[in-house]
């Protein structure tokens, strides 16, 4: 089992950028696949971008390519998502996961654990 726990949001405005860490406790997060996921009110859990257990071959959603990238240092237990060019509708309660699956996916169903959630807010 692993718990994890997200940081770095907060309030940034258009066209800022913000770092996300997601810190893992108990097992260590090289067993796991990780991915982040976005909530915004009213909407449904949101793919934002998975990594491997290695760090290679990321897989993002299409609204987030070219201006997130997610990363992990298996050594600190702890994955990132740097996210540049912010834009409004990114706005909403990020949470990173684990998941036990070697092959990425996109599906929060494959994702065993779950952060609390950390609030990203981006001004127009």
């Amino acid at each position: 089992q692993v718990q994890l726990e997200e940081s770095g949001g907060g309030l940034v405005q258009n066209g800022g950028s913000l770092r996300l860490s997601c810190a893992a406790s108990g097992r260590t997060v090289s067993s796991y696949s990780m991915g982040w996921f976005r909530q915004a009110p009213g909407k449904e859990r949101e793919f934002v971008a998975a990594i491997s257990r290695s760090g290679g071959t990321p897989y993002y959603a299409d609204s987030v390519k070219g201006r997130f990238t997610i990363s992990r240092d298996n050594a600190k237990n702890t994955v990132y998502l740097q996210m540049n060019s912010l834009k409004p509708e990114d706005t909403a309660v990020y949470y990173c996961a684990a998941s036990q699956r070697i092959k990425l996916t996109s599906l929060p169903s494959e994702y065993r654990y779950w952060g609390q959630g950390t609030q990203v807010t981006v001004s127009s």
